[in-house]
């Protein structure tokens, strides 16, 4: 599979790259958390990431004064298993090097995405990758052994629980967690939980 970098104009159309941001001191914070032995974890907020000076300028300029909540994914993972999309754009930032498997919304017909259409983009550590709405994505995949930190940004609570409701419409079958609609591939854990089963084709490994 071809990687692409995100600074490559093949990314325009998903996301875009911040400029500006010093994001040291949260790379510090995010490498002072413990590493899971094997698999991926993931927090909304994290107190400790959340203390760091970045996080009001994120709030106020990347999501124009909207409260977020700044927390991480990290582990080890080098493969694709399901996609997710919000209604907003998610920040990534990578203590070192990672991979963005994505794919656009428009590519979902009668709720399935073929993984033939999904991408994938390298991010170099510190960079405030911008993914959008429209972006596909879920779990970044590692460039090295020892696995990968990724902060997430996002509006406050999402990613947290949310009751099963009323479907209304067709994609409130995906709706998984709140401001989280989930498209899962057959072989992944989230579909053996009960997730969506929305992507056919290879689960794409890096």
């Amino acid at each position: 599979m071809k990687i692409y970098s995100v600074n490559d104009p093949e990314f325009r159309e998903f996301g875009k790259v911040l400029e500006g941001y010093d994001t040291k001191e949260l790379i510090a914070a995010m490498n002072a958390v413990e590493m899971p032995a094997e698999g991926v974890a993931y927090e909304p907020w994290i107190d400790s990431l959340e203390k760091c000076g970045i996080f009001t300028k994120l709030e106020n300029n990347a999501f124009g004064g909207m409260p977020i909540e700044l927390g991480m994914c990290w582990g080890h993972n080098k493969a694709l298993n399901c996609l997710e999309y919000h209604r907003n754009s998610e920040i990534n930032i990578g203590a070192d090097d990672f991979i963005l498997l994505l794919a656009k919304q428009e590519k979902i017909i009668d709720g399935v995405l073929d993984t033939a259409d999904v991408k994938a983009f390298r991010a170099p550590a510190g960079a405030v990758v911008e993914v959008y709405a429209t972006s596909l994505h879920y779990a970044p995949c590692q460039t090295a052994d020892g696995g990968f930190r990724v902060a997430i940004v996002l509006p406050r609570n999402t990613n947290t629980d949310l009751p099963k409701g009323e479907i209304i419409d067709a994609e409130d079958k995906t709706l998984w967690a709140r401001n989280k609609w989930l498209l899962a591939h057959a072989d992944s854990a989230e579909a053996k939980q009960g997730a969506y089963v929305g992507l056919k084709g290879e689960n794409i490994t890096i």
